[in-house]
Order: structure tokens, then C-alpha cells, then sequence
């Protein structure tokens, strides 16, 4: 089977970093980086925040601060796959064009449909207010169009089944000709965590393509990764989809929730990937 690749998800987009320990600053987010290259990770994904003094919890889409992080997390890991997020509610995303056009990264998130974003408190009440992550075909054009342009390899993000399924169809329409699958599990609205799912996702999607699971959730998601590594895929983890580890601890930072998933890849027979031979497994360019 072939070697494993593992992604950090560093920062993620609605984790308050006055709660939780997610990087935000350049600086922070290369030494989390750095932890999570020592741990196996070869791909670093990336969500970019603003940085004055208390507004760490909001995205930022300005193209200089995205290209500080970016810069600091390539010097700190030499040859580090960058994977950057594009993912906007609403009709203005010329941001995101923007950041992606300014840092042409490796790898680049695509949504690949909409999904209504719900969340039920224990009490029955919303647990923010319900809302649409608008991701209409028009918008993915968009977007893939940019990613042609910048030499960037679309990973698109399937909340759910009719997502992953309409992927087929973006690739035989010719809105691209290259794709890897990021399955979203774990939402509260879209797709559950079951291995059993992972399991029969398998065949809607295209032969011979990289996937890999997004697992929100907490201790029991671990079992699932675990099968994502027994089925040949890509993992992923980090802070921005969980914080507690197979054990039910506290992950203080992303370097061990990586160091779980070299386990898992371990376990199912498989070595880390290096960053040289993600690239060559994933058909992108030699390191900047």
C-alpha cells in the first residue's frame, strides 16, 4: 500500500483563539507548522486570521497577511505542501481569488456544493444561526478557474453524499481535469462520522484519486481515521478538527493529534510520507 500522507489543519475558521491554542500570528503558525512537519505531516492547511490585537478570531482574506503566514511556515518547513482555504459564505469572494492569486500554493480547498450549516444546543436551541454555505456551480467555476491559473491542485470538499457525487460531474463538464476528495464527516448537517459510510464513499468516487477524511468530532472519531488508513487514504487532522486525542486528552497543540495519525498509518502497514514524496505521489511541482 502506499506510503501515507498526512495534512494538518492548523487553525481552522471558527476556533477562538482566546479559547483554544490555535496558531494565528505568522510566527505561531510556523512553529505549529514545524511541530506538525517533525510529528509526519507533509501538508500543511492553512486558515488565515486577522492579526490586530483581539481580532484573531476573524478571517482574514487580505493577501498580505496571508502571504506573512504563508512565507513563515515555508521557512520554518522547507518543502512544505501548502494547502490553502478559499472557503466564503456569500457572493463576495474576491478575496479568496485574491489570497490565491497572491500565494499560488500547491493545493487549494474547492466546496463543492452548498450545505445548510446547522447545530442544535443540548436544549434544542440553534447553536449560531442557521446558514447557508452558498457554494453554487458558478462559484466553484470560479474558483477552479483561478486554481488553473495558478498552477494549484483543487481538493474539494464534500459535505455530503450528492457533493461528493456532483465532483463527477464538474470533471466531466471540463471545469477541471485533476481532483483529490477531502470527505467532511462529523458535521452536525452534513455526512456522519461511520466507518461503514467511508466504506461505500469509496465507489462514488473517481478511480485512483487521493481522498482523505475530515473527522470533526471528538475521542471516538479515532476508530474512523484508523480505517481511513486501513482503506489507502490521505489523512488528516489537527486543531482545527478536533481537540482531543484517542486517548480522550486535550491536545495542547497539532503536533500530537499528527503524531496519532503516523500511528494509525503505522498500524495499517503504511510509512510516512516526506513532503519530497508527497509531491511526486500527488503530481505537484518540486519545492519552491
Amino acid at each position: 500500500m502506499d506510503k501515507a500522507i498526512l495534512t494538518c489543519a492548523l487553525t481552522g475558521v471558527l476556533t477562538d483563539p482566546a479559547q483554544h491554542p490555535v496558531p494565528v500570528t505568522p510566527a505561531q503558525c510556523a512553529a505549529a507548522a514545524r511541530e506538525a512537519m517533525e510529528a509526519g505531516a507533509a501538508i500543511i492547511h492553512i486558515h488565515y486570521r486577522r492579526q490586530e490585537p483581539g481580532r484573531g478570531h476573524l478571517p482574514s482574506w487580505d493577501p498580505q497577511t496571508a502571504t506573512a503566514i504563508v512565507a513563515a511556515i515555508r521557512n520554518a518547513c522547507p518543502g512544505i505542501i501548502i494547502n490553502s482555504t478559499t472557503g466564503v459564505v456569500g457572493p463576495d469572494y474576491q478575496g479568496a481569488l485574491d489570497v490565491l492569486r497572491a500565494l499560488r500554493p500547491e493545493i487549494a480547498a474547492c466546496n463543492a456544493g452548498s450545505l445548510n450549516y446547522l447545530k442544535l444546543r443540548a436544549n434544542g436551541d440553534w447553536a449560531w444561526p442557521p446558514m447557508l454555505f452558498d457554494n453554487l456551480p458558478d462559484k466553484i467555476r470560479d474558483f477552479l478557474d483561478v486554481m488553473a491559473e495558478t498552477g494549484t491542485l483543487p481538493e474539494f470538499e464534500c459535505f455530503d453524499t450528492g457533493i461528493l457525487r456532483s465532483v463527477e460531474m464538474y470533471l466531466r463538464h471540463g471545469m477541471t481535469d485533476r481532483a483529490q476528495y477531502n470527505l467532511v464527516m462529523g458535521v452536525a448537517s452534513g455526512m456522519p462520522a461511520d466507518a461503514d459510510l467511508l466504506t461505500l464513499l469509496q465507489r462514488y468516487m473517481r478511480p485512483g484519486a487521493r481522498w482523505q477524511a475530515t473527522l470533526i468530532g471528538r475521542a471516538e472519531i479515532w476508530p474512523l481515521h484508523q480505517h481511513a488508513a486501513d482503506l489507502g487514504g490521505m489523512l488528516r487532522s489537527g486543531l482545527e478538527d478536533t481537540f482531543y486525542l484517542p486517548d480522550g486528552g486535550r491536545a495542547g497543540s497539532s503536533g500530537p493529534l499528527i503524531e496519532a495519525l503516523a500511528t494509525c498509518a503505522r498500524n495499517a502497514g503504511r510509512a510516512i510520507a516526506s513532503p519530497d514524496e508527497a509531491r511526486q505521489m500527488l503530481g505537484l511541482a518540486p519545492a519552491p
